[in-house]
């Protein structure tokens, strides 16, 4: 029994010894390990300020490897694969991080958010959109929201794009009443003139300062047989969005001589033309004055802006309407006028400088709305 009581007195001090002797190891092993992860995130951090990108990537997978629980050093790596163009790379790190049970509700909305991103930028829309809409609800949601809004307008799913827009708006993020306008507009193209005319008047109401419902209400009135109607639809649109003359003012000079207008349109232009010298409503006075008062006329008003502003395009037009001395040069000196005016007379996106012969509503470079004035390039 003495024997047994020696043994278990001995037997204590060295099992403490032992247990004393293998947490040091252990915590020794830990203090290595917790050297070796910051001192490679250091170093990816490195070679990421030096734009040594592939460096930057092996270091942040070494750390990722030594310290796998780390979620910022797996959204910092997937972000850089999404930069690089590898998003098949940048879906599986997120895609990863979310797969983890311990990750906390704020970082795995933090990952979902990155996820739809790697999508979009991939351009897999309608996996992106599903991993968007998982965000409704989350700190993501106005985001995930106008990435949603920016997907339906690539689509050109008009009706959906309606409804985030009319969220957002309702969560007060922006004013989208105006895009929400031309959404309307947009599907008014596909429909019956009857279903097209009850939109227009939708987006007139949903965006009153805007032109374009107004303009394409008076071409269904002018395609009905209805020139007053549409001349009044015109007529309207230099007073809610006088900005918009010019597009109209082609028109709006052959609704005036049909509807006997003449004097009232004629002094509405000329009060638009005085403040901006706008070339395409001089264009329309000149043709009404000649309806009205004969060639010379037009041609006098011509000549009163080219000593105002210096216009090639407006001596082109000018040079047209005017008889040579030598008639044999006419064509080969007009055709030459017209070659070099060609570019002049485009319209220009605000936004990203993209050029467009006709004027649109929407850029088809950058896809921003309302981006290009009414005035040609030879005007900006």
């Amino acid at each position: 029994m003495d024997i047994d009581i020696i043994w278990i007195l001995l037997g204590l001090p060295i099992a403490f010894g032992l247990g004393w002797l293998a947490s040091r190891l252990d915590f020794r092993q830990l203090r290595i390990e917790n050297r070796r992860s910051p001192k490679a995130y250091f170093k990816g951090l490195n070679y990421l300020l030096n734009e040594q990108q592939d460096l930057a990537i092996d270091a942040f997978i070494e750390a990722v490897q030594l310290d796998p629980d780390t979620s910022e050093l797996h959204f910092a790596l997937g972000n850089l694969f999404r930069k690089r163009g590898e998003y098949h790379r940048a879906v599986r790190v997120h895609e990863h991080l979310l797969a983890r049970a311990d990750l906390k509700q704020i970082e795995r909305d933090r990952a979902q958010h990155a996820l739809s991103q790697d999508f979009v930028h991939a351009g897999l829309l309608d996996r992106a959109e599903e991993a968007l809409s998982k965000l409704e609800g989350t700190a993501y949601e106005s985001q995930a929201r106008l990435a949603r809004l920016l997907i339906y307008e690539r689509t050109r799913d008009w009706l959906q794009a309606s409804q985030i827009a009319q969220q957002l708006q309702d969560a007060q993020v922006g004013d989208f009443s105006q895009r929400m306008a031309h959404y309307t507009s947009e599907q008014a193209l596909t429909q019956s003139p009857a279903q097209a005319k009850l939109s227009l008047t939708q987006a007139v109401a949903l965006a009153p300062h805007a032109a374009r419902a107004r303009i394409a209400l008076a071409h269904i009135a002018g395609d009905e047989g209805q020139p007053l109607e549409a001349l009044n639809w015109l007529l309207s649109v230099i007073e809610y969005a006088p900005a918009a003359t010019p597009l109209i003012a082609d028109q709006l000079q052959n609704l005036a001589i049909q509807c006997d207008q003449i004097v009232s349109v004629m002094g509405k232009l000329q009060a638009y033309y005085t403040q901006t010298f706008s070339m395409d409503t001089l264009h329309a006075l000149a043709a009404l004055h000649t309806h009205v008062n004969g060639a010379q006329a037009g041609q006098a008003l011509y000549i009163s802006h080219l000593q105002t502003e210096a216009s090639l395009a407006v001596a082109a037009r000018l040079l047209a309407s005017e008889k040579l001395d030598h008639p044999q040069f006419q064509l080969p000196i007009q055709r030459a006028l017209d070659k070099a005016v060609k570019p002049l007379l485009r319209y220009r996106c605000a936004a990203c400088g993209f050029e467009a012969v006709q004027h649109l509503w929407q850029c088809p470079g950058c896809q921003a709305w309302d981006s290009y004035p009414a005035r040609r390039i030879e005007e900006l």
